[in-house]
């Protein structure tokens, strides 16, 4: 004897695929936006040598301190400056059988962000004439929570509908329900990195600083390129085929 079982209770999982009642539209929104950059960024690098390990650290830091100093007069136009990697290296000598020191070298690398794009190419002109002081970049970026971001996603969005009600015209009926929307590559989201401006420089070894200031750098901003692609799942009416 056999017993029939009592269905299942609780929501029942969407079916994948259309059925003659309803049948089912997939399709793709995509955006591309090109915008002005919000933000720059430049590395900073502050080398130091000495003959022994106080000496080059006590250059390294008086460089580092010039460098923050100068970078913090220009107030709110600099938005973030961050100290990274710091490291004091012997170096060796290359000849003879024992292990003996040469010289020391010291390095800071720093961070940078600026808004204010006016300020820019003054600030990296004045820190390329500091003594043993590097700079790269300007790497330009938008902000996370820019709107381009934003409007992006709407753009998409409302290309995937209008994609949709294009193919439901075709086959004579109207979309009738959204079904799913979703970020493709959602789980493995590769950003759009925008390939960096590049300017690099660095002040001669033991050179005086020069009596006058070199002109600041005219550096173009690099437009930003911003995408959003999702995918969009509809239902219709019956077709008239």
């Amino acid at each position: 004897m056999t017993t029939a079982s009592a269905p299942a209770s609780g929501p029942q999982p969407a079916v994948p695929y259309g059925t003659p009642d309803a049948p089912r539209i997939a399709v793709r929104g995509e955006a591309h936006l090109e915008v002005d950059p919000e933000i720059a960024r430049i590395g900073i690098t502050v080398t130091a040598r000495g003959k022994d390990r106080r000496s080059a650290l006590d250059d390294l830091t008086r460089r580092n301190a010039a460098v923050v100093d100068l970078v913090k007069t220009y107030g709110t136009a600099v938005e973030r400056l961050e100290t990274g990697a710091f490291s004091i290296t012997p170096e060796l000598t290359r000849h003879g059988r024992g292990e003996r020191v040469r010289t020391y070298q010291g390095t800071v690398h720093l961070t940078a962000e600026l808004s204010d794009f006016t300020a820019l190419g003054e600030l990296t002109t004045r820190l390329a004439d500091l003594e043993l002081t590097r700079v790269d970049g300007p790497w330009w970026a938008l902000r996370p929570q820019s709107p381009a971001h934003r409007e992006a996603r709407r753009q998409a969005v409302h290309e995937a509908v209008q994609r949709a009600r294009e193919y439901a015209e075709a086959l004579g009926a109207t979309l009738a329900a959204l079904v799913e929307v979703a970020d493709i590559g959602a789980e493995n989201a590769q950003p759009y990195p925008a390939a960096p401006g590049r300017m690099r420089a660095m002040a001669g070894y033991g050179a005086a600083a020069p009596e006058e200031g070199a002109a600041p750098l005219d550096l173009e901003p690099q437009r930003q390129h911003v995408y959003a692609q999702l995918n969009a799942r509809f239902t219709m009416t019956p077709p008239r085929l």
